[in-house]
């Protein structure tokens, strides 16, 4: 299976151009959903990696975009949004072909947030002011404060929602008047072109968007190259805390969105039957590759035959198969290491004593790497698959007798990135998510909101993405004392 880009796929987009490589290494494309390779690309060397952060650091410290008026940059970025809007059928089809997401669920987020958070920035800065005065505190003088932008930023992205995570950051540093390079996964690549093509027909000035991708050896280097100012990193923990280690070392700022192992709090009023199109996006959406998902189910005592009955009749009948179908709920994972990845920790929940109800297996889907929606009873909150995030479609449910041994299960957890709660009493279940430790809370849903901080505390990682915090983390402040 082959997939259209009217692009070169032998070079790098760097400084506005596209740009041969400095060496011949390259890696294949798979297809997930049926293990087949769909065509190869190159890989970057350090020195690649040094072109773009040359190219970022000129277009920062030598052009005059970092001092464009909020106004110009905001219709550059604009000019960026309509080139992107123009490619979502493309972008989605790249997405969902590298890396198993249902196409349905690609078309809604991978086609449509990043144009929706360039305009959202856009506007932002627009609506907040570079400098306020104000008055020193007892009155005597006045000081300037300045937000200025913080320089050239690197930002390492993931596979799992590889243009979403991407405008994470770029959407918000493009609007602070930052310059970047970009490394996406080497597992999604193909969509990294067709962005790169929306710059190059787009108003952004060269040098402020550079891409490059590469493995986790080029990724080390741009995270500790000296012409970085700040780095932006969604991954795994353990990648997050080597990353943050040489950020601590050099006094180099770091955005860290790491992994979450999530509840999800079923209370005693909840109709579950009615919110199962809700749940599913908040437990198995993306085949269970997304990072804030409530794979800890925690059920009432007094409802826990009734409710794991529900579950596994919902992940039994959720449809397995190729990516690419309009139809499919449930895609394969993203890349064979991660289907053995998901494998071994199914043996794991097992060999702790947990009972599978439905799934466990290789479904009859094609020659992809499917794993069938998985829900596990029986399991303790000791057990391994309660504690580590799997990263699949993989449920395991835990019994609770009241409200305050729900919040304890759920905050005894090494990780605290998302949640929620499921309850027929809002205000109830508001007042349960007060006291879940974590960054984010759904109360019968779970839908990021862009004007919203979102991350993640413990191993969850540092700092905020989204909203005006996400601006603020690309901008550095300055004080100008007056008498």
């Amino acid at each position: 299976m082959t997939i259209a880009l009217d692009l070169p796929p032998q070079d790098f987009w760097i400084d506005g151009r596209w740009t041969r490589p400095a060496s011949s290494n390259r890696f294949a494309v798979i297809n997930a959903s049926t293990g087949e390779q769909i065509t190869s690309v190159p890989e970057s060397v350090t020195e690649d990696i040094d072109m773009a952060v040359a190219a970022a650091r000129r277009a920062f410290d030598e052009s005059d975009w970092s001092s464009w008026s909020a106004e110009q940059r905001a219709s550059a970025i604009n000019s960026l949004a309509e080139q992107i809007e123009g490619r979502r059928a493309e972008t989605a089809r790249a997405v969902s072909i590298q890396n198993g997401m249902p196409i349905s669920i690609a078309s809604a987020t991978e086609a449509v947030i990043p144009a929706t958070l360039l305009r959202y920035y856009a506007e932002l800065a627009t609506a907040q002011p570079i400098e306020e005065r104000r008055t020193a505190f007892g009155g005597a003088g006045t000081t300037v404060v300045r937000r200025e932008p913080i320089g050239v930023v690197a930002a390492v992205v993931p596979w799992n929602f590889p243009q979403t995570l991407t405008f994470f950051k770029v959407a918000p540093l493009l609007a602070a008047g930052c310059t970047v390079v970009i490394k996406p996964s080497p597992e999604t690549v193909l969509d990294s072109y067709v962005l790169a093509a929306a710059i190059e027909a787009s108003d952004i000035p060269d040098g402020v968007i550079n891409i490059v991708h590469g493995g986790r050896e080029v990724g080390a280097h741009l995270v500790a190259h000296p012409g970085v100012d700040k780095v932006a990193f969604t991954g795994s923990t353990p990648a997050g805390r080597a990353i943050g280690e040489v950020c601590g070392r050099l006094i180099r700022p770091v955005t860290l969105e790491l992994g979450g192992k999530s509840a999800s709090i079923i209370l005693d009023d909840a109709d579950l039957s009615s919110l199962l199109e809700q749940f599913f996006a908040a437990t198995l959406m993306n085949n269970g590759q997304t990072c804030y998902l409530g794979t800890r189910v925690l059920v009432p005592r007094t409802r826990h035959r009734e409710t794991v009955d529900i579950l596994t009749d919902f992940a039994r009948s959720l449809k397995v198969g190729d990516a690419l179908e309009a139809t499919t709920q449930i895609g394969p994972l993203a890349t064979a290491n991660q289907q053995k990845r998901v494998e071994n920790y199914i043996a794991k929940g097992l060999a702790d004593g947990g009972r599978i109800t439905t799934g466990g297996s290789r479904p009859d889907a094609g020659n992809g790497w499917f794993v069938a929606p998985t829900v596990f009873d029986d399991v303790d909150n000791s057990h391994t698959i309660a504690r580590e995030e799997i990263f699949g479609p993989v449920l395991a449910v835990l019994s609770y007798n009241d409200v305050d041994e729900a919040i304890a299960i759920a905050n005894d957890s090494d990780f605290g990135l998302g949640g929620t709660v499921w309850t027929s009493d809002q205000e109830r279940g508001i007042d349960v998510a007060r006291r879940v430790q974590t960054g984010s809370v759904g109360v019968n849903n779970y839908a990021l909101d862009f004007s919203s901080p979102f991350g993640g505390v413990k191993a969850s990682g540092l700092g905020r993405e989204l909203g005006p915090e996400g601006l603020h983390a690309y901008q550095q402040t300055k004080s100008i004392f007056l008498p």
